[in-house]
């Protein structure tokens, strides 16, 4: 390797916003079947809702984790985007091994909503319980 050649890099994880960190790690490891490994409260002065929380694969499997991190001045995305309205910048895409319609009604019993514009008929847009969308795919 050359001297020059840039420092090697990996995505390890990805941070959602949201008004309520632990909660939306509940709705993620049920969901995904994870594990919360992070489960931090509030710092002095923030409100109860407030902290950390991180939700990671089963043990013995790789993959990114998820932070959710406490917004204070969170509001909801909209989704599809109109103009004016918050935007949702990214979102997760989960795989399903199987049934696609199982999966929507494991993602609704988790608490998640199914999004009112479902552009692909092998795909499903959700909402998580603080309006983050998700796409379940096949």
């Amino acid at each position: 390797m050359a001297d020059d050649a840039p420092p090697r890099m990996r995505a390890t994880s990805v941070s959602i916003g949201t008004p309520r960190p632990r909660q939306a790690a509940a709705f993620y490891a049920a969901l995904l079947g994870w594990r919360v490994t992070a489960d931090d409260g509030p710092g002095p002065g923030e409100p109860p809702e407030a902290g950390w929380a991180q939700v990671a694969p089963p043990r013995g499997e790789t993959g990114l984790t998820i932070n959710l991190e406490h917004e204070r001045h969170f509001v909801a995305p909209v989704w599809p985007a109109r103009p004016g309205e918050p935007l949702a910048s990214q979102h997760l895409d989960v795989h399903v091994d199987g049934d696609l319609d199982a999966a929507v009604a494991h993602a609704l019993a988790c608490g998640a909503r199914l999004a009112d514009s479902q552009p692909q008929g092998d795909v499903r847009v959700m909402l998580d319980p603080d309006g983050h969308p998700f796409c379940l795919f096949v």
